[in-house]
């Protein structure tokens, strides 16, 4: 498995002294320097010449030229125009990849398409800290051809990706999440992989989409009545809907259509549970 030639702290500190470059705290910069945590990221994302890979914050192309190795098409998208010249001359170098500059939470679906000559297939990222959460969830959402992510995050957010309910860390985000797709992979990375290291820890984790479990049409429907649940967790269900502007005669019709007792806290139920009471809700109101 092929790692990347910028994987080192020494070849990462010339290409930014050659570029004028230094690292940006406000944007969440800290440079993969390790080799391992490349082959091991490239492990999981097991990537094939048919391949269109969508990659977030590339900064130097570090993980990119990783990517490139193995994948059909690589389009990154990055937001620090300083790095735009890096980026480049690495598009100059390998034909099959292009670049975005811009927000990723910004960029449109379309214009991904655009840049990698079709729709991508699979996100593979050391993504942003600070919004990363935020992509998962929007591309796996917008972007349905992709079948598989393999992110690196915080490791406080990867414990909220992985958590199972009745976990203190399972949320709203974690069960919006499991209705698109279930976590298949996850190792940790500790701050000296980075340059500079970062404070907190890190992991990467593996998600794979899953097959159309909801009606079309109905995620939404089903990430309002999470989002209500999970308003005040503090609270039970019934009352946390209730606040949250759900009349509490279809709640209770509801919840015994579906078997949950209005009196639980939203922590304890799967996100299957949420689907039914969803589908429920949404028949008394028809």
């Amino acid at each position: 498995m092929g790692g990347s030639p910028l994987a080192n702290p020494g070849a990462t500190r010339a290409l930014l002294e050659a570029y004028g470059l230094a690292t940006k705290h406000s944007l969440g910069q800290n440079f993969l320097v390790s080799n391992h945590v490349i082959e091991k990221i490239m492990g999981l994302a097991e990537l094939g010449r048919q391949d269109r890979v969508l990659e977030v914050g590339p900064g130097i192309g570090t993980l990119t030229l990783a990517l490139l190795a193995e994948a059909g098409r690589v389009v990154s998208i990055e937001m620090d125009r300083e790095l735009e010249p890096v980026l480049s001359a690495h598009a100059a170098a390998h034909p099959s990849f292009s670049y975005l500059m811009g927000d990723a939470l910004r960029v449109t679906p379309e214009e991904v398409a655009a840049a990698a000559g079709g729709e991508p297939d699979v996100l593979v990222a050391n993504l942003p800290y600070n919004v990363a959460a935020t992509v998962i969830l929007r591309y796996l959402q917008e972007v349905p051809t992709l079948r598989r992510l393999v992110v690196m995050v915080q490791a406080e957010v990867a414990d909220r990706i992985c958590a199972a309910p009745g976990n203190r860390t399972y949320g709203a985000y974690t069960a919006k999440l499991a209705l698109l797709g279930r976590v298949t992979g996850r190792f940790e990375v500790g701050p000296g992989n980075f340059m500079p290291p970062p404070h907190v820890d890190s992991a990467v984790v593996r998600i794979d989409r899953l097959g159309d479990r909801l009606p079309s049409g109905s995620y939404e429907r089903v990430a309002a009545v999470i989002d209500a649940a999970f308003a005040q967790r503090r609270k039970t269900i019934r009352n946390s809907m209730s606040a949250s502007g759900f009349s509490r005669d279809a709640l209770d019709a509801a919840f015994a259509a579906c078997g949950i007792a209005p009196t639980c806290r939203a922590e304890t139920l799967a996100p299957a549970d949420f689907a039914l009471l969803a589908s429920a809700l949404s028949q008394r109101q028809e």
